[in-house]
């Protein structure tokens, strides 16, 4: 499994509201557009306060995208490079994005398995 984890931070004279209300009734079509032939997954993950004084993340979401290979990864790169979606993107995001600001990876995950079984052994120790 490949992701590509991305920062993005939202112009600032947009508030909270209106950044996630535009990315998710509009932008996210775009994503969509080009990622569903080759995604998996297209997650965005709008930051919010843990409840313990903890500070506001600096970034406005974190999207992931989720990909079962590094093949399927580029040919959705491929696919967002053309002139055409280049210029569709990049219009797009002008309106939403503080597009110097991005930030992205590309992550290899570890997920620990939580089951049950597994915690009853660790307790026998």
């Amino acid at each position: 499994m490949i992701k590509v984890v991305t920062l993005l931070f939202k112009r600032p004279d947009l508030s909270a509201e209106e950044f996630r209300d535009y990315y998710e009734s509009h932008h996210r079509f775009l994503g969509e557009k080009y990622l569903s032939p080759h995604a998996l997954k297209y997650i965005r993950r709008y930051p919010i306060l843990a409840g313990d004084g903890a500070e506001t993340p600096g970034f406005d979401v974190m999207m992931e995208v989720w990909f079962d290979n590094y093949y399927s990864m580029e040919a959705a790169m491929a696919d967002m490079s053309t002139e055409a979606a280049q210029r569709e993107l990049a219009e797009d995001e002008e309106q939403l994005f503080d597009r110097d600001r991005t930030q992205s990876f590309i992550v290899d995950e570890c997920e620990s398995d939580l089951d049950d079984d597994d915690r009853d052994n660790l307790s026998d120790r």
